[in-house]
């Protein structure tokens, strides 16, 4: 299983990540222009390094991605805010054919884990997407597991902030069975490069709004798009 982990100076995070990555599988950090040693940093702890120099949070998921060799991957924030070890039972459902994207539905465990004006955001965001795909999910968040092949036919193009939502919405596009498991969230290390700053807001609702404003893959056939 590989594992991939978008990564922008987290230094201070790494070490507690990597010791949970499960027994036999892989991280791959993915170093997205890190200046505080954090590629040095995960390499010394095992993790197989890779160099995504284009900024951006779907670049970095996507350098992950291309770079993997597993059948299954799974992706994972690197700030010590989810436990990559939650995702066994995600494999699991996959592997038993129950789904074919499995979703972490955060629930914090201090009230600061997860600020009020981001949950507002994402259960927004949740909202729309309901309206756009009819998908009833609860959270957007960064922890999933999916096939390797199945994830690159979606043909991703975003490389920014929506990412994980464009997975979801061609995901359901396509037909794929859309599952839920809970998992802890705790408070990140570091300040968030996405809801910590107002132009990483700004940016991240920029990039979602554009994402849900895509038309369903039939459509995009119909308009000679790529899917």
């Amino acid at each position: 299983m590989d594992v991939v982990l978008p990564c922008l100076d987290e230094a201070e995070a790494l070490p507690w990540v990597l010791d949970r990555i499960p027994p036999g599988w892989r991280a791959l950090v993915v170093d997205n222009g890190s200046t505080d040693g954090s590629a040095d940093i995960a390499r010394a702890l095992g993790a197989r390094v890779v160099r995504e120099a284009r900024r951006g949070f779907g670049a970095a998921c996507h350098a992950g991605l291309t770079a993997a060799t597993a059948d299954i991957v799974c992706f994972c924030d690197c700030d010590a805010s989810l436990d990559p070890a939650d995702l066994v039972p995600f494999v699991e459902r996959i592997r038993a054919g129950e789904a074919d994207l499995v979703l972490g539905r955060r629930r914090p465990l201090t009230r600061g884990a997860w600020p009020l004006h981001a949950r507002a955001g994402n259960l927004a965001l949740a909202r729309l997407l309901r309206r756009r795909t009819g998908l009833r999910l609860h959270d957007l968040g960064p922890l999933r597991a999916a096939r390797r092949e199945p994830l690159l036919s979606l043909a991703l193009t975003d490389r920014r902030s929506g990412y994980p939502l464009q997975m979801v919405v061609r995901a359901a596009d396509a037909g794929w069975r859309i599952a839920e498991h809970d998992v802890p969230y705790l408070p990140r290390a570091g300040a968030s490069k996405v809801t910590g700053t107002w132009r990483g807001t700004w940016q991240a609702v920029r990039d979602m709004s554009r994402v849900l404003a895509e038309p369903p893959v039939a459509a995009r056939v119909r308009e000679g798009v790529r899917p």
